[in-house]
């Protein structure tokens, strides 16, 4: 039995949860593998990057320590781990996408039941987008390290509705490399809030980002920066 030692001290990356979860889902659900596949899923599409963010089983499967947890063998855990995701796209939780991939086997791609979910199926039935034949084997679009909200946490503080939002659609709208180097900037100066931030991304994105300037004069532009 695991003991749980407490969180560290300091700034930890934190999950965004959709507080209609707690309001209504949570008092619904009353089986511990649906309870644990849709916690898991949340925090793993939650580090994705791209515009269709979805799980298959196989992702689940790959993880053992999660799969440790979801029962006391592996034939244990894998139909506890069947039974959660069955639950929760039978209570509207997931959507379930079956297409075929290059082998010809079918295969089931879970996405949460929210916008970015649903535009994905659409598009799917629309034949804008498939998963299929190209998909590689593992998830290998979950970046952990290129996450808007990280960058935030570590470097600002604390998310708030308001500031995740005005994230979700930086991270939309500007390369991930533009905000993450716009974050440094911020913090050489010392201006550590999202105002500034936003700043320089459409100034980039207004007058155009000339990398290779940036990098022969990095000291001149956060100085021409600092005046905002």
């Amino acid at each position: 039995m695991l003991t749980f030692n407490g969180f560290p001290d300091g700034r930890m990356p934190l999950t965004q949860v959709p507080s209609q979860f707690f309001r209504d889902l949570l008092p619904a659900i009353d089986n511990l593998p649906e309870l644990k596949v849709v916690l898991y899923l949340v925090w793993r599409i939650g580090l994705m990057e791209g515009e269709y963010r979805f799980l298959r089983l196989r992702d689940f499967v790959q993880d053992e320590k999660f799969m440790n947890g979801m029962g006391a063998s592996p034939d244990e855990a894998r139909l506890n781990l069947e039974i959660g995701l069955e639950q929760a796209v039978r209570q509207g939780i997931f959507l379930e996408l079956k297409a075929p991939l290059a082998s010809g086997d079918l295969a089931s791609f879970f996405f949460l039941n929210a916008p970015k979910g649903r535009a994905a199926l659409q598009a799917f039935q629309s034949g804008r987008w498939s998963p299929a034949p190209n998909l590689p084997l593992s998830t290998d679009h979950l970046v952990e390290t290129s996450n808007v909200y990280r960058l935030y946490e570590e470097h600002v503080g604390p998310l708030t509705p308001l500031i995740a939002d005005a994230l979700r659609e930086a991270e939309e709208t500007y390369p991930y490399s533009w905000i993450e180097e716009a974050f440094r900037i911020a913090v050489e100066n010392n201006k550590r809030n999202w105002r500034y931030i936003r700043a320089i991304l459409e100034r980039w994105q207004r007058e155009g980002k000339d990398d290779k300037q940036d990098r022969r004069d990095s000291a001149e532009a956060r100085r021409k920066y600092a005046e905002w």
